[in-house]
């Protein structure tokens, strides 16, 4: 038995980065998987998570779950964010929990916790990334 027919097995990254790769050589679609489409298909997906809460109030933006056709299309829009952004980083050969713990770890020094020892030349919160 695979991974896809153990319903009660969580899916993994690996797996799932797999599937993606698998999904798109099955229809011939590698030589359009490149970076720079790639990325433009994330941030068209991205637009579209954010569309969902455009012109919301934040009361409004914190309730969109509880409705249940909204509920699934930002779910439904949040996988599409997360197969372009896999299939991004399988073809720029990036490992993304590798990355996003290597960006923690620095947001950590770079913006320490109220209270923690400030060095100089610190810069402020939302300063960039």
């Amino acid at each position: 038995m695979n991974e896809r027919e153990t319903e009660s097995a969580a899916p993994t990254l690996d797996g799932l980065r797999q599937r993606l790769v698998e999904f798109a050589a099955a229809r011939r679609w590698e030589p359009f998987h490149t970076p720079k489409n790639l990325a433009s298909a994330l941030t068209v997906e991205a637009g579209e998570l954010l569309e969902i809460f455009q012109w919301l109030t934040p009361e409004q933006a914190s309730a969109v779950m509880t409705d249940p056709d909204r509920a699934h299309r930002v779910r439904d829009e949040v996988a599409d964010v997360l197969a372009y952004l896999l299939q991004f980083c399988t073809a720029v050969g990036v490992d993304p929990l590798t990355a996003l713990a290597a960006k923690i770890e620095r947001n950590e020094l770079r913006f320490p916790a109220p209270g923690a020892a400030v060095e100089e030349g610190d810069v402020n919160p939302g300063s960039g990334s």
